[in-house]
Order: C-alpha cells, then structure tokens, then sequence
C-alpha cells in the first residue's frame, strides 16, 4: 500500500498553521476532545469484540465483518498512540544468532543513552566498532530509527540517544534548548570514552557537527573516530526545498505565534513550553492527506477481506507513524532560527555558550557524508557542505556519498540502505579508525 515515507526524520519546522488566538488554549481543547472520545473508543472495542466472536452468527457475515472493521479503523484514529518497543531482541553475529537486551546507560532528563547488548555466548573472534546513533528529536521517537539499528546491530556495538517527550519532563527539571542539546551529545560521547563512531541522521547532524567542533577546540581526548552525517540540514541555502522555504518565509515571529503553547494537566510537564506532538502530527497528514485516506480505506477493506498480512502491515507502519512526542519551545524555536532562518553554521555564526562554532577546527574526526538522490526534505548538497567548513579534513579521511533512487527515508531505512549504504559506513569507519591509529603511531 503507498505508504508515507518522506515524513519520517524530517526537521521540526512544517506546522499546521494556526491562529494566535487559539494557540495558549488549543493543547487542552485537544486534551478535553480526547478525553470525551474515551466511552466512544470503548464502545467501540466492545462492539468490535462482539462482532469477532466465532459464537455470534453475524461474526461470518459480510455485514458482521464491516462494524468489525469499521469499529477497529475508528479506535485507530482516535486514540493517543504511545511510544513504540523497539522489539530488536535478536540478531546474528559473526554467524551466531545473538540476545540482544535494551541497556540504558546513561540519563538527563530529556534523553537516555542506550545500549543494545548483545548477550555472547562466547568472546567474539575480531573486536567490532562501537557507534552512536543521534537520532532525531523532531517530532517522532527514537525507534523511528529501528531499521537503521537493526543493520549495523550484526557488526558494530550501537549505542542511540532516547530523546523524552517534552510534556513527561516536569518543569522543574529546566529548560532544553539547542546549547543543551549540543551539550548533550559531548557528554555521551565522553561517556563512551573516544573510541566511538557517531552518526547523525538528519536534524542532528548540526549540533553533531557542532559538538565535535567544540570538543576539537578544546582538544578534548575523547572525540569520536569518525562522523557520518546522513540527510542533514547543514546548509539549506543549498538546493533549498519547500520546508526550507517555509521557515525562511515566515519568520520566527510566526512560529512563536502560532505553533507554541503549554503542555496541560494532569501530564508531568504541565505549563512547559512546548511544539505540540499532535501538531506535529497534523502538519505531518495534511501534507499527503489523500494518501493517508486511502490507506485506511484499504485497511478497512482488508479487515473485511481477512487479509491479515496487510493489516498487520498497516497496524506496523501507523502505530510508529503517530507515535509522536513534543519538543520544547526553546529548542525548537533556536533550531527554526539558527539553523533554517539564519543559516548560522555555514555563515559562520553558529554559537554554543558564548562562544562562535568552527568546524575548521575538527582535524582528528575522519568525516563522511550521505545524501539521497530526491530527498525533498534536505536538498542534494545540504549535508555535502559540511565538507566546505571542516576545511582542515584531509582529504583522504572525508567521503560524500549520493545514493541513487531513494528519498530522505532512504537514506537511513529501507532495503538500498542496508545493501549499498551500510557496507560504505562500515567500510568508511574501518578505514577512518586505521588512519588514526596510524598517524598516532606517527
């Protein structure tokens, strides 16, 4: 079925527009709907069960089938979708299926660093690679980068930043801006001790970027061996696309306007500051509004039909979809402007703590960047640029790679990904570790 799968990782800065009017009271208009929707929802499951009880005659009956059916798509787009498992308990290493077991690590209140242990039976016979995975805070969970996990699990030690919904962090906690999220990334990449491998995908490959230039200037011992930056906004002046073109025609004025208001009761982070999810969510259907009609029509269809397989395939796909968390104002106000407004990185102009980011620092961190071919959320060139400002790169330790066919979900997901892509990542932070041992020795 045609799936949407250009959304998935995109940048936090496609919203539904709203009046100023309604933005401080929408959030609990939205909550009071919900709740009001609760007896419709269990009526419905109840008729829904009802109707699939193999005693009752009507169960086999192509009307008994519809309610069913019409009973499980209404409870499917009314209900608050949680955040997904990431149901990785297996794979295969060095020929030996492998538990994997979920280990957090290290924790701040608005992240988790996670671990995904695999449980040997016996010591592995070559010593594999250890990476982070900075997944994107830009509206959906962590898990959105399952896929990415799951192929580089049989080769490498993966770590991946869990990033929390805004409204679960009580206010008490503090704010979260971009300098945070950057400060973020440094610490667990200190964590990790420096023989580490880190790859950002997408929304982050900027404060990636920009936390390894921090870490460079200061010569902190424990930067990463190598950065991959995959699909990432560093330049959006470059090949500019509708969502750059957005933020750069609306100014940060309109964003502060329309799109920010305060997490209600009775969730932890009541009166925070925040992007909504379910905004988020609204922005993210009403772009391919028909597409998604249509998919549940057919889940509809295949409930009646009994094709299982569909159905499950559409249940897979949507409960990961709508998952989504907020993000809190201050972050996503900063990376609208810094990043997509004021072009700060590349202008020069990025700064953390007080202090002008320069990625001509970086000299140690072997760099290499992928793009997809029609990506229409971070235009071909965007994340390439990042090779212009980490000028002081040798050569022979920096790679640009342009993945033909695929669009930005592509770039870290699918089928292409894990046959073309993930063979070059792995071939690239072999090479990127052997270089620094070498000129170590030197």
């Amino acid at each position: 079925m045609p799936y949407v799968i250009g959304e998935f990782g995109r940048p936090p800065e496609m919203p539904v527009e709203v009046s100023p009017a309604l933005t401080t009271p929408m959030y609990w208009f939205y909550e009071v709907a919900h709740a009001a929707l609760n007896p419709a929802r269990m009526m419905g499951d109840a008729t829904k069960i009802m109707f699939q009880n193999p005693l009752n005659p009507w169960t086999h009956t192509e009307l008994g089938k519809s309610i069913a059916a019409a009973c499980e798509v209404f409870e499917r787009t009314t209900r608050r979708y949680g955040k997904p498992e990431w149901g990785l308990d297996e794979t295969e290493v060095q020929g030996v299926i492998t538990p994997v077991q979920v280990v957090t690590v290290w924790e701040k209140p608005f992240c988790r660093l996670l671990h995904f242990e695999r449980q040997h039976e016996r010591p592995l016979r070559h010593p594999q690679p250890r990476l982070l995975i900075v997944a994107p805070m830009s509206g959906h969970y962590a898990t959105l980068l399952r896929g990415t996990v799951e192929a580089f699990l049989p080769t490498h030690e993966v770590y991946i930043t869990d990033w929390s919904d805004a409204r679960m962090v009580p206010l008490a906690e503090g704010r979260f801006d971009l300098d945070d999220y950057v400060d973020y990334v440094i610490e667990m990449l200190q964590v990790l001790g420096g023989d580490v491998h880190v790859i950002a995908v997408c929304q982050p490959s900027v404060p990636v970027l920009a936390a390894v230039s921090v870490m460079e200037a200061q010569g902190d011992p424990f930067v990463p061996l190598s950065m991959t930056l995959m699909g990432g906004p560093i330049d959006t002046r470059c090949n500019p696309t509708a969502v750059n073109n957005l933020a750069a025609e609306r100014g940060i004025d309109w964003f502060r306007n329309h799109v920010i208001t305060k997490v209600p009761f009775p969730h932890p982070g009541v009166m925070r500051d925040v992007y909504p999810g379910f905004l988020q969510l609204n922005g993210f259907i009403s772009m391919n509004l028909d597409r998604h009609m249509d998919a549940h029509r057919n889940l509809f269809n295949h409930l009646v039909q009994g094709d299982g397989d569909l159905a499950d395939k559409h249940r897979e796909f949507y409960d990961e979809y709508l998952a989504v968390m907020d993000l809190t104002a201050e972050y996503y106000l900063q990376t609208v402007d810094v990043v997509f407004i004021k072009h700060a990185l590349p202008m020069g102009q990025f700064v953390h703590r007080g202090k002008v980011v320069d990625p001509s620092k970086i000299t140690r961190v072997a760099l290499m960047t992928v793009e997809g071919e029609n990506d229409d959320i971070s235009g071909l060139g965007q994340t390439e640029a990042s090779h212009r400002l980490c000028s002081s790169i040798p050569d022979h330790r920096r790679v640009h790679y342009v993945q033909p066919g695929v669009g930005h979900y592509g770039v870290f997901n699918g089928s292409r990904f894990r046959a073309e892509i993930v063979p070059r990542v792995s071939d690239f932070m072999t090479m990127a570790a052997e270089t620094r041992i070498a000129h170590a020795a030197e």
